[in-house]
């Protein structure tokens, strides 16, 4: 078997390597604090210089959209693009098999997930949208990248670590073992050097930026005065924590999410059924209070007021005038953003030439980065 070339070199199982070690404290306090300052200098220069940047971000169509994805990234969409910079969307398709037997509905949920993106804002003539599957030379780039990356360093990545811990040790898929690198071919085909990303995601970042490195040094490169792959950098975002209705984690499994296609009646019975406490007097208290607290967020994102003052207008009106006063803020801010959705939805021939669109312009990108890779590694012929 090949080894790395130092100052690289992967060690053995249990002794990790520095490059391992550097993807495993990319989340310590002083790897965040630069982290974070990068990220303050990069969103001072976005609107001066946008033309620097190509920003990527991937949601995987597990299922519909809901609002802790929109305050989480889809928010900002728009206005990223709205500064001039390029930007990609990527359908992460193929990723939905990572952690399931089966696609499920595939088709419906692409569908909805571009229809999503274009009822917030994101305009197909401004940036693209594609999907994992149809673009086959990005896919193509996890053959080189496997060669420059270890299994110890894979096992040692938080989410496979995170997942294989939640499965109870059971056998992980290939697929899931190397998401990472999907993750970094995903990035670096398309040249994307800004990618928004919680402080939680920031090892995967680090592993597209240390594959870029480890192809320039063993492979070299197409044209000797640049490398092959840009260095992504990192747009970490202060995204509010929102639970779901149940009090628990927000996600699409549980069934606890307001989605952005509900209408507004639904809205309003999902929220009636959110969990609250027993204490009548409304106060915002993350801490000790977390589900009051988390509609008290929910509802301040939405418009309505800081947390703190929208407590302090209900008082001890409970519960009920709580979910009443989040529920008519969400509706008013999500109006617009569902209006456009149902017509972007009664027209699925749209949306298919959007994202046919947008697949078109992605392999054209990866088929000349990967033109630049096969040159790079000799293999142009």
């Amino acid at each position: 078997m090949t080894s790395f070339p130092a100052p690289e070199t992967a060690g053995s199982a249990q002794a990790p390597s520095s490059a391992e070690e550097a993807l495993a404290s990319a989340v310590d306090d002083a790897s965040l604090a630069r982290s974070i300052a990068r990220s303050r200098e990069i969103e001072a220069d976005m609107p001066v210089n946008p033309g620097r940047y190509r920003m990527l971000t991937g949601v995987r169509p597990t299922g519909n959209m809901h609002l802790g994805h929109y305050f989480g990234t889809m928010r900002t969409w728009a206005p990223i693009q709205d500064m001039g910079i390029d930007t990609w969307i990527l359908v992460a398709d193929y990723q939905v098999i990572t952690d399931r037997d089966g696609v499920g509905p595939i088709r419906e949920r692409v569908l909805s997930l571009v229809t999503d993106a274009l009822a917030v804002g994101v305009d197909p003539q401004r940036s693209t949208i594609f999907a994992h599957s149809a673009v086959p030379a990005q896919n193509q780039l996890m053959l080189p990248f496997l060669s420059l990356v270890t299994e110890s360093e894979l096992h040692r990545n938080p989410t496979v670590k995170a997942e294989l811990e939640a499965t109870a040790g059971r056998a992980m898929s290939g697929l899931l073992l190397t998401y990472p690198v999907h993750q970094a071919a995903d990035i670096l085909f398309c040249q994307a050097n800004l990618v928004p990303v919680g402080k939680d995601q920031l090892p995967h970042l680090e592993q597209a930026r240390l594959i870029a490195q480890r192809f320039d040094k063993r492979y070299g490169r197409a044209d000797k005065k640049r490398p092959v792959f840009r260095r992504p950098e990192a747009l970490l975002g202060e995204a509010p924590l929102l639970l779901g209705l149940d009090g628990e984690k927000m996600s699409k499994s549980r069934g606890n999410t307001i989605e952005l296609r509900m209408s507004a009646d639904e809205t309003a019975k999902a929220l009636k059924k959110a969990k609250t406490d027993s204490d009548r007097v409304i106060t915002y208290d993350p801490a000790s209070r977390p589900e009051v607290s988390n509609l008290l967020m929910l509802a301040s994102l939405c418009g309505a007021g800081a947390p703190e003052e929208i407590a302090e207008r209900i008082g001890d009106g409970g519960a009920g005038t709580l979910k009443r006063i989040t529920t008519e803020a969400v509706n008013e801010y999500f109006a617009p953003i569902r209006a456009r959705r149902a017509e972007l939805a009664a027209n699925e021939d749209h949306l298919l030439a959007v994202l046919a669109q947008g697949n078109a312009r992605a392999n054209e990108v990866a088929d000349e980065t990967l033109r630049a890779v096969r040159a790079a590694m000799h293999m142009d012929y």
